[in-house]
């Protein structure tokens, strides 16, 4: 979606296609509130993702009933969870991005812009390195295909890098290949991909009893303890992912840090009554993570499995809550807890999507590796060493969930980074990029390039990466071996609103 925005300022046809009903992936289909840096409101981020995170703000002080003194803070939580300084609900994303893109359709709807939704990439028309189109199944049952000079893949696990024949790396490399402090000894391990969640939407109603029949998996998952935890998958007790220290982290307690307020996304007290009946969070927690096994180049019906099993592991996470959890002020269970559909815009409070973690990534050019960006590795920097070809920046740590080898978390400091140009551009395909976390990173970094902020740079860039060459009739690979071109393109992003380098 970043990427369409890009391409068509530049005054291009876009054609964007979706295979849920909601635009967005994270923000929105996924229901996962932003997780972004600690200098977000000042820095760090494009243009375009501030405006989309001034306009949540600003559609909560002019479309609901906010309180005075909620209204009138400039750094307003609509949510209050911990996890951001911006939980809002999933529809108001949603109406969000959908005001961002009405500019680049004309009254007819054929403008710049063309939103195709139901559709899933099943094929790709290749020759020899350019990919002349991409074919689809849709919701009504049909096939149909697609072409188009560039072809940019946002896919949440790179669907079109296999498919288009472009190379492509998964899940674990080895140290003895990227010399990462972090990456595996040994061969390289290209099933070992970080754990996947299947979010949903609760709200709680103390006092109420709304308990759900118990789930068909509920047994699996009571009695499920990975090796490295220290108690039951279904249970408060957990590690500190920055320690590595034993912990216990509630549904509720006397202060902020608890589970329910990690990723809250209503809070009632911030509204005139009549808004919010009951607080409401998003559960995307240690407990949900799905990380038994992988996902990706597995035969369809393993996949459908292994998602079900995601879904059952989640209900059975909202069963045990509701049943069996150690209540903090004493008892057991939470029977007022309760699915909220109308949140998620789906019939069961479920996100339309899995949120997706690792997906493929493109053999690129150039790689970006934990040495680049890890503080540990760059003593005495405030900021990690820049790239020359820089599109953009972003700052996160290096957060693995637990993965499908069986490894625990790795969570690690870093540097604020640059996104360099060379791990957008594929080693041997011509028009196609890459335009979320499917870029050049490893195992270890995608753990910081993966977040809300950082992926909408990665796809804005691209979206106007593909425009540029358009216009100057190049290539990518072209502008990514000329500094003279990148220098020209780095100049066209900053006109965009793109920030190139960190200033702290």
């Amino acid at each position: 979606m970043a990427a369409a925005m890009g391409a068509c300022s530049l005054g291009f046809r876009v054609v964007l296609t979706e295979e849920t009903a909601w635009l967005g992936g994270q923000l929105t289909s996924q229901a996962v509130p932003p997780d972004e840096h600690p200098w977000i409101e000042q820095a760090g981020c494009t243009a375009r993702y501030r405006r989309f995170r001034d306009e949540v703000r600003r559609f909560y002080r002019e479309q609901t009933p906010l309180l005075p003194p909620y209204r009138a803070d400039p750094l307003l939580n609509p949510g209050g969870g911990w996890v951001s300084r911006l939980c809002h609900e999933p529809r108001i994303g949603l109406t969000v991005l959908n005001k961002m893109l009405a500019p680049f359709f004309d009254s007819r709807g054929e403008g710049g812009l063309v939103v195709r939704h139901g559709l899933r990439p099943i094929g790709a028309d290749v020759e020899g390195d350019f990919v002349r189109s991409v074919s689809f199944d849709t919701d009504r049952g049909e096939q149909e295909t697609i072409s188009a000079r560039f072809i940019l893949d946002a896919t949440e696990l790179g669907e079109l890098l296999p498919l288009a024949r472009v190379e492509y790396v998964t899940g674990a490399e080895s140290k003895a290949e990227t010399g990462e402090p972090n990456a595996v000894d040994g061969d390289p391990q290209p099933g070992n991909v970080q754990g996947l969640t299947w979010c949903m939407a609760l709200a709680y109603d103390e006092g109420s009893h709304r308990v759900i029949d118990r789930p068909t998996q509920y047994e699996r998952w009571r009695s499920y303890r990975p090796d490295f935890w220290p108690g039951p998958h279904l249970g408060f007790e957990g590690l500190n992912p920055h320690t590595g220290e034993r912990r216990t982290l509630p549904l509720f307690s006397d202060d902020w840090l608890n589970l329910f307020r990690y990723r809250q996304i209503v809070d009632p007290g911030k509204f005139e009554p009549g808004y919010a009946a009951h607080p409401i969070t998003i559960v995307n927690w240690p407990q949900n993570d799905y990380f038994v096994a992988n996902i990706i180049d597995e035969p369809a019906e393993s996949v459908a499995e292994r998602l079900n099993d995601a879904r059952q592991l989640s209900l059975s996470l909202l069963y045990w809550l509701q049943t069996e959890a150690p209540r903090h002020d004493g008892g057991i269970g939470y029977p007022g807890l309760y699915l909220r559909p109308d949140i998620t815009g789906t019939a069961d409070g479920f996100a339309m999507a899995p949120y997706i973690r690792e997906s493929r990534r493109i053999r690129a050019r150039f790689t970006v590796t934990e040495q680049r960006v890890a503080s540990y590795t760059n003593p005495g920097l405030a900021v990690a060493p820049g790239f020359k070809d820089s599109v953009g920046v972003g700052s996160y740590r290096i957060d693995l969930h637990p993965s499908t080898s069986g490894a625990n978390t790795i969570d690690t400091p870093t540097l604020p980074f640059e996104i360099p140009l060379g791990s957008l551009i594929p080693v041997r395909a011509r028009n196609l990029l890459p335009a979320c976390k499917n870029l050049g990173v490893t195992h270890i970094t995608n753990g910081c390039y993966r977040l809300h902020p950082v992926e909408w740079n990665i796809g804005e860039a691209a979206g106007l990466l593909a425009g540029y060459c358009l216009a100057q009739g190049r290539e990518p690979a072209e502008v990514y071996e000329s500094s003279d071109l990148t220098a020209d393109f780095q100049s066209l992003l900053r006109g965009q609103g793109i920030e190139l380098e960190w200033h702290l």
